[in-house]
């Protein structure tokens, strides 16, 4: 009898993960993938990051968030983009694919951005983006198991496949689109992104179930310090020193977060303390802290170019506790000029985002 429960219970778990993860009901929603190192993702918050360094740049963000759990997530993002000077104009692609490892549910996502430059005084700047993209989602029954595949007897998997009637190839394909706009100055910047403005239908198994709009807000300040100094004789150079506290929040259907924390850089390492959660909103009557993010940081910033690396661990503080494994992220930055060399620079305001 007890093995009897356990194996009914095994498929019921099974059925329901499912029944959340295809939003079969109007009631379920989804929330996007986030990352810790939002700033090391710009293309990813906000379209209007596109083109914000004033020159080229590529880069690359992976997340493995729970990995001592079998239901862990893994976010990969591949992204470029570059300011067209003449044009004042910013263009960037994204590529985002983010995997549910319970039961294989797959999300991948291209999409092409544009953003422009509004010079409002020499030192006050606005630049509108808009983003273009196209969602295909996926999944993967095979890696769930069900009662018939347990031995009655031992209750360990039989090997055998089960006989539930479930399509495997099960996909959907959608058009998605958001905005946002960034307003800066040298040393400040505040930004706000909607993302899926369109509200597209995600379901993969042909019901109805709109993505909800992701709202965020986004900024910061930088305050310089003193430079340092590396190098002697022609190759000494100023090295950056400045603290960078900024901040994110987002809202999305029923979900509320928050970032908050600061960047120190002191080239060529960049350190860095978050705090993630709403401590003045509860959820289901607990408080809403999810973790505690540590950041460690390589920045090596030359004459034209620059590139960053980073990783950063979240401590989980909500009650799903540290046994989950936190979430390790990393990412890779690198920033170089395509421009005629033989044209003078323009005193352009660039947006004074940490890299990190």
């Amino acid at each position: 009898m007890t093995l009897l429960v356990s194996v009914k219970r095994t498929t019921s778990v099974a059925l329901l993960a499912l029944f959340c993860m295809l939003g079969a009901a109007h009631q379920v929603t989804a929330q996007d993938p986030q990352f810790s190192q939002f700033y090391a993702a710009p293309l990813y918050i906000n379209p209007a990051m596109a083109g914000a360094t004033g020159q080229a740049r590529v880069g690359l963000n992976y997340r493995n968030q729970w990995p001592a759990l079998e239901a862990n997530f893994t976010t990969m993002s591949v992204y470029g983009d570059y300011f067209i000077e003449d044009k004042k104009s910013g263009v960037g692609f994204l590529l985002v694919q983010d995997s549910e490892g319970l039961a294989g549910l797959r999300s991948t996502q291209l999409a092409a951005q544009y953003s422009y430059e509004l010079e409002i005084t020499k030192e006050l700047g606005f630049r509108p983006g808009f983003q273009v993209a196209g969602f295909m989602r996926d999944i993967n029954f095979s890696k769930l198991t069900f009662g018939d595949q347990f031995d009655p007897l031992t209750g360990t998997l039989n090997g055998q496949p089960t006989g539930e009637n479930l399509n495997t190839g099960e996909k959907t394909f959608f058009v998605d689109l958001s905005a946002g706009g960034v307003l800066f100055t040298r040393k400040a910047w505040l930004g706000i992104a909607a993302h899926h403005l369109n509200r597209p239908n995600q379901s993969i198994i042909g019901e109805e179930s709109t993505l909800p709009i992701k709202y965020s807000v986004h900024g910061g300040f930088k305050f310089k310090m003193r430079s340092g100094v590396t190098g002697s004789g022609v190759y000494m150079r100023n090295t950056e020193r400045s603290i960078s506290p900024a901040f994110q929040y987002r809202h999305q259907g029923q979900f509320d977060q928050m970032d908050l924390g600061v960047y120190a850089t002191l080239e060529p390492m960049v350190v860095g303390l978050w705090y993630r959660g709403i401590p003045f909103k509860s959820v289901n009557g607990f408080i809403n802290n999810e973790s505690i993010v540590l950041l460690l940081g390589f920045t090596q910033i030359g004459a034209k170019d620059a590139i960053n690396i980073g990783y950063s661990f979240d401590y989980t503080i909500s009650r799903l506790g540290i046994g989950s494994g936190g979430a390790h992220e990393f990412s890779l930055a690198y920033t170089f000029p395509l421009r005629n060399p033989r044209k003078p620079p323009a005193d352009k305001l660039v947006i004074p985002c940490p890299d990190f």
